[in-house]
């Protein structure tokens, strides 16, 4: 599929989408967000893949939305064409999804970075909410996510104050899970990427399904769930192969079955 805003690659098991808008630095208009879901959608479809990176390059990530696209737009516009609908697909996606950030990660970017389910970050990257210098609230998950990463009292201050952490802020806050030199972000990533598509697909598939939902439910509806998802795995191969390798003392080959 030929793409204008992004480029799709594959390294070993890992599918690799990059935003390509260098010059916006890789803000984010309506056709670049469809183009992301799309390529998304069919890294998850593709069993030669195991994992997604997502990523910009060294100077953004994704500074934020295309606010040119929007700043005339009306309320009833907005809503017809509901755009931030759109970001609903990358919540569906069932492979793990990591995003490789380097430097500006902000807004409608730090949002994106944040539907993913592992941040890799560079020395140089900058996290941030600052739609409230624009007159508005973060729309795409601002306001959940980050409240949920890094708590309450500095997801205030990065939503109503427009505060921006460093990489190192955002490690210890929560928000990411590793800091890396600017020169080995991407590789970083699409090494824990290899790393997970190497391991089981359908306990992979489960294990996050069963961490989202940890998010969204009770503890007694998300210990149920992952009770059934732990027993429904006895019902696979790769159960039988991993413990079967265990005790052999080899290396299991999942078949993600």
């Amino acid at each position: 599929m030929d793409y204008q805003f992004i480029l799709t690659e594959v390294h070993d098991r890992a599918g690799l989408i990059r935003l390509n808008r260098p010059k916006q630095l890789n803000a984010l208009n309506g056709t670049l967000i469809e183009e992301l879901a799309a390529a998304a959608e069919a890294f998850d479809a593709d069993p030669a893949v195991g994992a997604v990176v997502l990523t910009g390059d060294e100077r953004a990530f994704a500074a934020g939305a295309d606010i040119r696209e929007m700043a005339e737009a009306s309320a009833v516009e907005m809503l017809l064409n509901d755009r931030i609908g759109k970001w609903e697909r990358f919540r569906k996606v069932r492979k793990p999804m990591i995003a490789a950030v380097s430097g500006f990660c902000l807004g409608g970017g730090n949002e994106l970075a944040m539907a993913c389910d592992m941040i890799v970050a560079s020395e140089t990257a900058r996290f941030g909410q600052p739609e409230i210098n624009l007159g508005v609230i973060p729309g795409a998950g601002g306001t959940q996510r980050l409240t949920r990463a890094v708590g309450k009292a500095l997801a205030m201050e990065m939503i109503l104050n427009a505060r921006m952490l460093t990489a190192e802020e955002a490690l210890r806050a929560g928000l990411i899970n590793r800091v890396v030199p600017a020169e080995q972000y991407l590789g970083e990533a699409l090494k824990l990427a290899n790393e997970l598509a190497a391991r089981a697909p359908l306990a992979i598939r489960l294990a996050k399904e069963a961490v989202n939902n940890a998010f969204e439910t009770s503890l007694t509806d998300g210990l149920a769930d992952e009770r059934r998802s732990f027993y429904f795995l006895f019902s696979t191969d790769d159960q039988k192969e991993g413990m079967k390798a265990f005790t052999e003392k080899r290396k299991a080959e999942w078949r993600g079955r």
